[in-house]
């Protein structure tokens, strides 16, 4: 009986990727990463431009994300309160750059490492109350936060001996509760 599995491959049958076919995949994703990045970043310049912000945004590879960074005399504007006009640019770019893609990447939008700065704020701050929450035995309640921002401090606060946190509210009132473990769940701000 001869041998029949060096013919050519059948349907449902494995195929194996050899080294050069990898090789090209990877440089082809690369080339996508390349050609999304500028996608997002010419977005987010007409963007800045229609909202009259005089700023130049500059590509950075962090891993799986794309981070475009806004630079310029007036990119204070691009943050905005609290970073809320960075969080809004954000999400229209990666709404308007991924609505096609087959695989998404994310994409930050950041300025002058506003993002860093505000997340080891919330940290310090996160410790700090948890420690005042320990010692007076009650519940903290922080006031209302994004959810990025309460997703910083539940981080942030997961390994802290003698707390633990929750989140009460709705929508744009919901709010961190520090709780001491073993404490009675009140409010006290």
């Amino acid at each position: 009986m001869a041998d029949d599995r060096n013919q050519a491959p059948r349907e449902g049958a494995l195929l194996v990727d050899d080294d050069e076919s990898r090789e090209r995949k990877a440089k082809r994703s690369r080339d996508d990463d390349e050609a999304l990045a500028d996608e997002a970043a010419n977005v987010l310049e007409d963007l800045l431009d229609i909202m009259d912000i005089d700023a130049d945004v500059h590509i950075r590879e962090d891993g799986d994300r794309i981070v475009l960074d806004v630079r310029g005399p007036e990119a204070g504007r691009a943050i905005g309160k609290k970073g809320q006009t960075l969080d809004a640019l954000q999400f229209l770019l990666n709404r308007i750059v991924n609505r096609d893609a087959d695989e998404q990447r994310h994409i930050i939008v950041d300025s002058g490492d506003y993002r860093e700065r505000h997340d080891k704020s919330l940290a310090n701050l996160a410790e700090r109350e948890a420690k005042r929450a320990i010692q007076s035995g009650r519940t903290i309640t922080l006031q209302p936060m994004s959810a990025r921002d309460r997703r910083v401090i539940h981080l942030s606060l997961a390994k802290f001996e003698g707390v633990t946190t929750e989140s009460s509210g709705e929508g744009m009132r919901r709010r961190i509760q520090i709780i001491p473990t073993g404490a009675p769940r009140r409010s006290r701000r």
